[in-house]
């Protein structure tokens, strides 16, 4: 971690309502301790279904402590947008990366995993591990 803070999480869903529930979700599993900082960037400003890479940027820099920002999406035009701006190289802060992870269960072990001090190499594993969770 960088000065005792954690990774960041960013959350980014077509739906805003998606985003945000899955973040709460996702803090409220984390334990009863801090928590890492996590923000939804679901839909587009105007409220519709879609991603935004204004939203995208101003919740990662919103949760940026200089530890890294995991990045989990939900769907491909959600992925093409967050590689479009880590493309551009300054639209997002120094260490953001996209994890390839399912999305609510990724987003689960990533806040869990940097709330307890993980840094980003152990909050984009404990991600993607999730792509093996069994549930029978």
């Amino acid at each position: 971690m960088s000065e005792g803070k954690p990774v960041g999480i960013v959350l980014v869903s077509h739906s805003k309502e998606v985003a945000v529930a899955v973040a709460e979700l996702a803090k409220g599993l984390a334990g009863g301790g801090p928590t890492a900082p996590v923000a939804p960037a679901g839909g587009t400003p105007d409220g519709g279904l879609g991603t935004s890479s204004e939203l995208i940027s101003a919740a990662a820099a919103s949760v940026d402590g200089g530890a890294g920002v995991a990045v989990l999406v939900d769907l491909g035009s959600a992925v093409l947008t967050v590689k479009a701006l880590l493309a551009e190289g300054d639209e997002l802060p120094d260490g953001t990366r996209l994890v390839d992870a399912p999305f609510l269960e990724g987003a689960v072990a990533a806040v869990v995993t940097a709330s307890a001090g993980g840094d980003l190499d152990a909050v984009e594993a404990a991600a993607s591990e999730a792509y093996d969770y069994r549930k029978v």
